[in-house]
């Protein structure tokens, strides 16, 4: 019977701590686009589709994204990617630096870390395929 008490006690706990973690505060915004990325329209296509998520300021929030403590997760990958890389604030960023992100993009698609792996089973059209990919490695390298 005590056991029992235990239980019912914990399941209590747990219920009432995660309804609890729903009222902290996530950032979900998406600040002003400052100025966009200019590529070739097959690869903003690409690049809309598989990337603007995480690395601009057009982000969708997904319904998950607002229910921790998985929205903690989704905010704070956001926010690294777009301190990483941020096709809206295109602008920041000076030529030679702006080279050198697209650079990285056509190594980190090649390399088959980008997308990232967990992403991609909530998110399927962001799924490159061997045309996405030498898409964007091609023009990485222009």
């Amino acid at each position: 019977m005590k056991i029992v008490k235990v239980i019912k006690w914990t399941a209590g706990v747990v219920v009432i701590a995660t309804i609890g973690i729903q009222f902290m505060p996530v950032e979900r915004t998406n600040p002003p686009i400052t100025e966009t990325i200019s590529a070739p329209p097959k690869v903003m296509a690409i690049l809309n589709r598989a990337c603007f998520d995480c690395h601009s300021n057009e982000t969708t929030w997904p319904w998950y994204s607002y229910v921790a403590p998985v929205s903690w997760l989704v905010s704070k990958d956001v926010k690294e990617g777009r301190e990483e890389l941020n096709f809206s604030q295109w602008d920041s960023y000076t030529p030679s630096r702006a080279a050198h992100k697209i650079e990285e993009c056509g190594e980190e698609v090649a390399e088959g870390e980008m997308p990232l792996w967990f992403y991609l089973p909530t998110h399927p059209e962001a799924r490159l395929t061997q045309a996405d990919v030498d898409t964007i490695v091609t023009w990485s390298k222009q």
